[in-house]
């Protein structure tokens, strides 16, 4: 196992963060009540706290003086790591809580097994996150239910949020060859023993919402390998915006 496949993996697991933290923040203002603004900006800001601790690992990994700022803000698009469905946009509020539920299912159970990580570092950022994940979980799971299960406008939109997320699932279970020796080794996840817990957590949330399961579609991949789709040139402009007109600055 190499310093290379450990920078890999702690990158993947603070582009996640750090981009679907990113994602958030672009609601506060503009929530449908108060109460979800700051829930939505809270989560965002657990996240990109997740996503300084794995990016700070990353950067001590390579040992090139990058510190997390610096992997935040001076990589182009086609150096992150983070997983597809976290770049996809917001859309209405529906599609948002869509996002949130598939991914935080995930992300729970990925944090759960990185408890158990032989890396001391990892073990530790994944002990303090799984318990803020449980959070998120739990509020995605809530909203899904009250639009699934609410009016015909509300279960309209959450269906066509999930309709649309749906295709980005798989790459959340897929396992190359830059990970697999941190598996073998017992550092990092092996995402494949997660499916069948997480197919059981989303069809009874579903079952819950009275919503149906979307139908299998041929998966959209891409995201590890630096495969992204425009939305995270976009993103990227506007969050990398004051590094990039800006260099060197401090506050």
């Amino acid at each position: 196992m190499s310093d290379k496949a450990l920078f890999e993996y702690a990158c993947r697991l603070g582009d996640d963060s750090l981009i679907l933290g990113q994602r958030l923040s672009e609601w506060c203002g503009h929530a449908p009540m108060l109460e979800i603004d700051l829930s939505l900006a809270n989560i965002g800001l657990d996240l990109i706290g997740q996503a300084t601790h794995f990016l700070k690992l990353a950067g001590d990994v390579e040992g090139k003086g990058r510190d997390a700022d610096a992997l935040a803000f001076r990589r182009d698009v086609l150096d992150f790591r983070n997983c597809l469905l976290v770049e996809q946009p917001n859309g209405d509020f529906a599609q948002t809580i869509a996002r949130q539920f598939l991914f935080s299912n995930w992300q729970e159970l990925l944090f759960r097994d990185l408890t158990r990580s032989r890396n001391e570092t990892i073990a530790a950022i994944a002990a303090k996150a799984v318990k803020e994940v449980a959070y998120h979980t739990r509020f995605a799971d809530e909203w899904m239910v009250r639009l699934g299960d609410g009016t015909d406008e509300s279960r309209g939109r959450i269906a066509a949020g999930l309709d649309w997320m749906w295709r980005f699932v798989d790459e959340l279970f897929e396992v190359d060859a830059a990970i697999a020796p941190l598996i073998a080794a017992g550092i990092g996840a092996d995402v494949r023993a997660l499916r069948t817990e997480w197919d059981a957590r989303v069809a009874k949330t579903l079952a819950d919402a009275t919503l149906e399961l979307p139908k299998p579609r041929r998966a959209t991949l891409g995201g590890r390998a630096g495969h992204h789709s425009e939305h995270l040139g976009h993103l990227l402009s506007e969050m990398q915006f004051l590094q990039r007109a800006y260099p060197g600055a401090t506050w």
